[in-house]
C-alpha cells in the first residue's frame, strides 16, 4: 500500500516561508507526475502545483504562481513545495498525491499564516 507522508508545515507570519516536503513510498515514484493540493477549513480540495516524473514540466494554481516552486529528488522519492510571500489565504492542509490521485491520501501537513 502506498504512503503518502507529508511535513515542514507550520505557523508563519504573512510574507515569510516554508518548504513542504512529500515523501512517498511508491515504487514507480520517479515515473509519476506528483501533484500538491490543498484544503482550508471548510471547503474542498483545491489544486496547487504538479510536477512532471522528470522535474522538467510544472504547472501552479494562479493564486500561488511566482510565489510558490514545485520540484523532486526522485533519488528520495521525495517531493518539494517552497512557499514564499505566503499570505493567510494560503492557510490550510496541504497534501501531496500522484496525478492521478492513489485512493489513500496522507495526513497532510497544517500551513497556518497570521496577518
Amino acid at each position: 500500500q502506498v504512503q503518502l507522508v507529508e511535513s515542514g508545515g507550520g505557523l508563519v507570519q504573512a510574507g515569510g516561508s516554508l518548504r513542504l516536503s512529500c515523501t512517498a513510498s511508491l515504487r514507480t515514484f520517479s515515473a509519476a507526475t506528483m501533484n500538491w493540493v490543498r484544503q482550508a477549513p471548510g471547503k474542498a480540495r483545491v489544486f496547487v502545483a504538479s510536477i512532471d516524473w522528470s522535474g522538467g514540466r510544472t504547472d501552479y494554481a494562479d493564486s500561488v504562481k511566482g510565489r510558490f516552486t514545485i520540484s523532486r529528488d526522485n533519488a528520495k522519492n521525495t517531493v518539494y513545495l517552497q512557499m514564499n510571500s505566503l499570505k493567510p489565504e494560503d492557510t490550510a492542509v496541504y497534501y501531496c498525491n500522484t496525478d492521478p490521485p492513489r485512493a489513500t491520501w496522507g495526513q497532510g501537513t497544517q500551513v497556518t499564516v497570521s496577518s
